[in-house]
């Protein structure tokens, strides 16, 4: 139930980033047509800057989860057993404590600028809380998603991030090509 639970969470964290990268295009693309007909689309900048943050934000647990997150392993692919799996929740302790001081003060941020009522100075005035809460929510879902994992590798799994290796240098440059590493 709670597996079940969390990984919709990661994927809805997913699906909305795509809808923000989608809305970035949108606006790019309009924005850039109402430059060659005389059309301008107020604040356009500022919506396409805050739809790119929510993207890149909300999209960190899904790409986390997925195993595709840029991560340094040199140390952690020599290990094996027990001293593996400590080192492996060593790291995720630390990630944890670095996204959760972020997301903590993404929060404090948030909540700050809702009751200070905070406005963009652009011609639309947004309150900025709107915006921030993208930035805030992808970390929350990341640190949640870190949890998880945590929690995975105590119990002795597989942390879901980590791939196979691959069974072959074919499978190796398939996966290079493809844009998913080794």
């Amino acid at each position: 139930m709670i597996r079940r639970a969390l990984d919709a969470l990661y994927l809805l964290s997913g699906i909305l980033a795509a809808g923000f990268l989608l809305t970035v295009f949108a606006l790019m693309i309009a924005l850039s047509a109402g430059r060659e007909i005389g059309v301008n689309i107020p604040s356009g900048d500022d919506f396409t800057a805050w739809a790119l943050a929510a993207s890149s934000f909300l999209g960190l647990a899904h790409t986390f989860k997925a195993g595709d997150m840029i991560r340094v392993g040199l140390v952690l692919e020599r290990l094996t057993g027990r001293r593996r799996q400590a080192l492996e929740i060593f790291a995720l302790l630390v990630s944890i404590a670095f996204i959760g001081f972020f997301a903590k003060n993404a929060v404090q941020m948030t909540w700050d600028s809702y009751r200070f009522g905070d406005t963009s100075t652009g011609v639309v005035a947004v309150p900025l809380w709107i915006p921030q809460i993208g930035y805030a929510s992808g970390l929350i879902i990341l640190c949640i998603a870190m949890v998880d994992e945590l929690v995975r590798v105590a119990m002795g799994q597989r942390p879901a991030y980590e791939k196979e290796p691959p069974s072959s240098p074919e499978e190796l440059v398939e996966r290079i090509a493809s844009g998913g590493g080794a």
